[in-house]
C-alpha cells in the first residue's frame, strides 16, 4: 500500500504546534469543502485532509506516526511494522468495527475505528467511570509460557505548554496469566483515565456536589518477541531441530528442547527436511494447551580431511539419484 506523508498533506513541519495544525486544518477544510470548492477533486483532497488531521491532531496517533519516519522510499510498498504502536498508551479501549472511511493504510495502522472504540470504551457509555485506555506491548515469550509479574513501561503522549507533542513514562507492575496468546488481552481496573470530580478533571457544567466518579480501566494487548527456539503460531509453538543425515534416514531418538524441558524425541526412519513431529500438549499452556512442532533441519556435517570426503563420494556412489528431478532439470 502507499504511504501517507500526512504533514505534507497538511502543508506543515513535522514540528509544528498543535494551534499551527489546527490552523491548517480550517483553511484545507474550507478550500476543499465539497459544497464550496470548485477544484475537481475537492472531495478525494477533503477525505485526505480529515483522515491527516484526525491523526496529526492526537497527541497518541501522532507519536505513534512519528515513529514510522518519513516512510519508503516514492514508489516503494509500505507495510506497517509489526511493533507499530506498542509502547503507547492509548484513549479507548481498543481497535473495533466502526469509524468514518478512513484509507487502507490509516486502518493498518489504528484500525476501523480510528485505534479506539469511542469514549465510552468497552462497557460502552457510563458516567459513573472514566474513559479506558488501552495500550500492545511486546512480551518475551517466557513471560506467558511461566507466568507472573512483569514491569511494563508505557510512554503515553501529551501536548506541552508550547504546544507541542512530549512524552512521559508510565511504569506498570502487570501479572501475566500464564497461557496468554498473542492478541489477548490483560485487564487493568481503575488503571485508565480518571473518573469525573477525580483531582485535575473539570467539574461537571451544572455545578453541586456530584460524587467522584471511579477511574476507567486500561487494556493491555499481548503481542511477544521473537524467542531464540520458539515460533508461536496460535496455540501451538514450532522448534527447527537440526539432525545429522544418518539420523534421518535411519532413524534415531535424538534430545529436543521444549519448555518443560528436554526430552527424547523418536525420529522415524526416511524422515525428510521440513517433517514435523508432533509433541502434543507441549506448546502454550492456554486451555487447552498448544502442541509442539519439532521441524526437521538436516545438518550436513563439513568434509573437513580425506577421510570425511571419501565419505561423501561412497554416498555420492551408493545413492546416484538427482534431488532436483522435481524441479525438471
Amino acid at each position: 500500500m502507499e504511504f501517507k506523508d500526512y504533514y505534507k498533506v497538511m502543508g506543515v513541519a513535522r514540528d509544528a504546534t498543535e494551534a499551527q495544525i489546527k490552523q491548517a486544518y480550517r483553511r484545507l477544510a474550507r478550500k476543499f469543502h465539497p459544497d464550496v470548492s470548485k477544484e475537481p477533486d475537492a472531495e478525494a483532497r477533503f477525505k485526505e485532509v480529515g483522515e491527516a488531521y484526525e491523526v496529526l491532531r492526537s497527541p497518541e496517533k501522532r507519536a505513534a506516526y512519528d515513529q514510522l519516519g518519513s516512510g519508503p522510499r516514492p514508489g516503494q510498498d509500505f507495510r506497517p511494522p509489526p511493533d507499530f504502536g506498542t509502547g503507547f498508551e492509548f484513549s479507548g479501549a481498543g481497535p473495533g468495527d466502526g469509524g468514518g472511511d478512513y484509507s487502507e493504510f490509516f486502518e493498518s495502522l489504528f484500525g476501523r475505528a480510528g485505534g479506539g472504540a469511542g469514549r465510552a470504551g468497552r462497557r460502552g457509555f457510563d458516567p459513573g467511570h472514566g474513559e479506558d485506555h488501552h495500550a500492545k506491548v511486546l512480551l518475551d515469550l517466557d513471560a506467558s509460557l511461566e507466568g507472573g509479574s512483569r514491569s511494563l513501561t508505557l510512554r503515553v503522549p501529551e501536548i506541552d505548554a508550547e504546544g507541542r507533542i512530549s512524552a512521559r513514562e508510565r511504569v506498570l507492575n502487570v501479572r501475566v496469566p500464564k497461557g496468554i496468546l498473542a492478541g489477548q488481552t490483560i485487564r487493568l481496573a481503575g488503571q485508565g483515565a480518571p473518573g469525573r470530580g477525580a483531582p485535575g478533571q473539570a467539574a461537571p457544567p451544572h455545578g453541586g456536589g456530584q460524587a467522584e466518579s471511579k477511574p476507567g480501566d486500561l487494556y493491555i494487548e499481548v503481542e511477544f518477541q521473537p524467542h531464540p527456539l520458539y515460533r508461536v503460531e496460535g496455540r501451538d509453538l514450532y522448534v527447527d531441530l537440526p539432525v545429522a543425515p544418518w539420523e534421518a534416514a535411519l532413524g534415531a531418538t535424538v534430545k529436543t528442547p521444549t519448555p518443560g524441558g528436554v526430552v527424547d524425541l523418536k525420529i522415524p526412519p526416511g524422515s525428510q527436511a521440513g517433517t514435523k513431529l508432533r509433541l502434543k500438549g507441549r506448546g502454550m499452556p492456554s486451555s487447552p494447551p498448544g502442541d509442539l512442532y519439532a521441524v526437521l533441519q538436516i545438518a550436513l556435517p563439513k568434509p573437513t580431511d580425506d577421510k570425511g570426503k571419501s565419505a561423501y563420494r561412497a554416498l555420492a556412489e551408493a545413492f546416484p539419484f538427482n534431488p532436483r528431478a522435481s524441479l525438471g532439470v
